[in-house]
């Protein structure tokens, strides 16, 4: 048998830890007696795209997910709007003839079809689009809605399969097949099953169909139907994308509305990573590996998008050696290899605030100097655990009212907490980044209940606090985005907004000027943790609603929001540290408060323990 280094040309090295080491190395890690080899893991995901401009469902969706083309559609009204995407935005373009809803369709962004649909007489109008305009050509010989299955390439060549007859014939489910040669629609064999409510995927010589009230899905191979493995889920109004009958992807749709993603090999279904947002009547288009979700109803009418990506690198949760102080609502800055956190919160009534200290290296955590005025639901700022400045928060104990706002401001040396000049605005539950000379105050409860938002901003220089622009929406108990090296960049995310009902999803961006709105995350959620900065950041953990606590974790990419590996804690409370692809999430509470310690590696490299010395 051949040697390790025979076989890959280098020698198995001693070395302490994992410095140094690259995809598809074996080592021997000295420092734990044991072998071991790092890999790249890699995953399947949907992200958030920016929305389509009018917001609607059951139209149909043709294209690639880097140029897609949306028609017709529900809002209500039906409408006749076609718009294009071009990997990041939709564009309207010229609409379409017909205003319907419940159609069919097949193509590319510059040459489309688009057939049958609701209400009369649309059943059997069929439109042809060459990148500029629709025009109207030869109808289905059979019109149908409600809504058929279709596939193809272009407007040249397509099928449409199934749906429901209208009132030119008994109503009721169809099993019919027509196939499209550029010019005129040709009757050819017959489905299976009669059904409706269906989608599909592929060409006019290879195509699967599948949906409506159940599980079935059959096969076309040019000439024939042929019943093939069902789904795992009911799907009716779904959305598909492929390119042949043995290459696929169905998600979403309902009833009522459902998220679930299923890839098609040509023998089975498999269940993938769910939708972000469920919905039914949805538009799809693209590859099973590479391929785009837009519009829909949730119930109400939706212009969300999503992009999905088969095969990318997979990020993941780590659990490291626990916190000493079991507190929640700490405040902490720095990185995954040295953080500081300070103060926070007793689990029990009178739930006082507690100025205790706990410092990171890396490996474990070790108790130090106490910040001098005990506060919860703080913010924090620094690069690292030997600098950083810690500000705002909630000063209550047993004798002070339920909220009690502060404008304290303390600096962390490496040793000790020393006080420095307050905050013009005191607050709790604030977002705050930066760095001990650079940082910026923003957002918080002013006052007792009901609690006041403030959009307030207040940047720090080193020695003062200046009030700067204000927020574009006031909200507490917001997650932070926020670059280590100064405050001209950052990201107030999610939040509770009295203004909006329930929480807020929305995001704003600083640029060191202006606050900018941006994309919204997929969940809202207040007491999370982030880190990260305004192009690159991670957003997880929280309380989506009362009394229930996620490991959900999302990440920005500087203009959409992606979920990628959830936390093997699922908490609130806590504070996050670090950066987009290096996070350190520490503390919380789920239900009480806990001690845990999870870090993020967002290369999705992962080291597999091969033997130890005792096997």
């Amino acid at each position: 048998m051949a040697t390790y280094k025979e076989s890959v040309g280098t020698a198995v090295q001693n070395i302490a830890g994992d410095t140094g080491t690259i995809t598809g190395q074996l080592w021997y890690d000295s420092s734990d007696s044991e072998f071991k080899y790092r890999y790249q893991a890699y995953g399947d995901a949907w992200s958030t795209g920016n929305s389509m401009n009018t917001a609607r469902g059951y139209g149909y969706g043709t294209g690639t997910q880097t140029a897609a083309l949306a028609f017709n559609g529900e809002s209500p009204p039906d409408q006749v709007l076609t718009e294009s995407y071009n990997g990041t935005n939709w564009t309207e373009v010229n609409d379409m003839n017909a205003a319907r809803q419940q159609l069919a369709g097949a193509g590319t962004q510059t040459s489309s079809l688009g057939f049958g649909g609701a209400p009369p007489p649309s059943y059997n109008l069929n439109e042809l689009w060459n990148g500029t305009n629709w025009t109207e050509v030869n109808d289905l010989n059979t019109g149908r809605y409600g809504k058929m299955g279709s596939a193809g390439t272009d407007n040249t060549s397509a099928i449409g399969m199934g749906g429901r007859t209208g009132p030119a014939l008994p109503a009721g489910n169809s099993a019919l097949t027509e196939i499209w040669n550029g010019t005129n629609w040709t009757e050819v064999n017959d489905m299976n099953t009669a059904r409706y409510s269906l989608a599909g995927f592929g060409t006019s010589t290879s195509a699967v169909v599948f949906g409506a009230e159940g599980v079935l899905s059959e096969s076309w191979n040019g000439t024939n139907w042929t019943d093939i493995p069902d789904l795992n889920n009911e799907k009716q109004n779904t959305a598909g994308s492929g390119t042949s009958n043995s290459s696929g992807l169905a998600f979403g749709g309902g009833p009522p509305v459902i998220d679930t993603t299923e890839t098609w090999n040509g023998s089975i279904w498999t269940e993938k990573n769910d939708l972000n947002t469920a919905r039914v009547g949805l538009n799809g288009a693209g590859t099973q590996a590479v391929a785009i979700a837009s519009g829909g109803f949730l119930p109400a009418a939706t212009g969300a998008t999503e992009e999905w990506n088969a095969g990318i690198n997979l990020a993941a949760w780590f659990t490291n050696n626990n916190m000493n102080d079991n507190f929640g609502l700490r405040a902490g800055a720095g990185a995954t290899t040295s953080a500081i956190v300070g103060g926070g919160s007793q689990g029990t009534s009178p739930f006082a605030a507690v100025n205790n200290s706990e410092s990171w290296n890396g490996t474990s955590w070790f108790q130090v100097n106490n910040i001098n005025t005990g506060r919860s639901s703080a913010s924090a700022a620094g690069a690292d655990g030997t600098a950083a400045i810690i500000f705002t928060g909630n000063t209550r104990d047993a004798s002070s009212p339920p909220a009690n706002p502060s404008v304290k401001t303390e600096l962390w040396n490496g040793y000790t907490w020393t006080e420095v000049n307050d905050l013009s605005t005191g607050r709790r539950n604030a977002g705050g980044f930066g760095t001990q000379t650079s940082a910026l105050a923003f957002a918080g409860y002013t006052d007792n209940p009901p609690a006041p938002v403030t959009v307030n901003t207040e940047s720090w220089n080193g020695t003062n606090w200046t009030e700067v622009n204000n927020m574009n929406l006031g909200r507490g108990q917001v997650g932070v985005g926020g670059s280590n090296v100064n405050n001209t960049a950052g990201l107030a995310i999610s939040g509770s907004a009295p203004s909006v009902p329930g929480f807020t999803a929305a995001v704003e961006s600083w640029n060191g000027t202006n606050w900018t709105e941006v994309n919204a995350v997929n969940q809202k959620r207040v007491n999370t943790g982030a880190s990260g900065t305004s192009s690159a950041a991670l957003f997880f953990g929280g309380e989506p609603g009362p009394v229930f606590t996620v490991g959900l974790t999302e990440e920005w990419n500087g203009t959409n929001w992606s979920e990628t590996g959830d936390m093997n804690q699922a908490r609130q409370q806590l504070s996050g540290q670090g950066t987009a692809t290096a996070a350190l999430a520490t503390g919380g509470s789920s239900n009480t408060p806990n001690l845990f310690s999870e870090t993020f590696d967002g290369t999705g490299f992962i080291t597999k323990t091969i033997t130890t010395t005792t096997d």
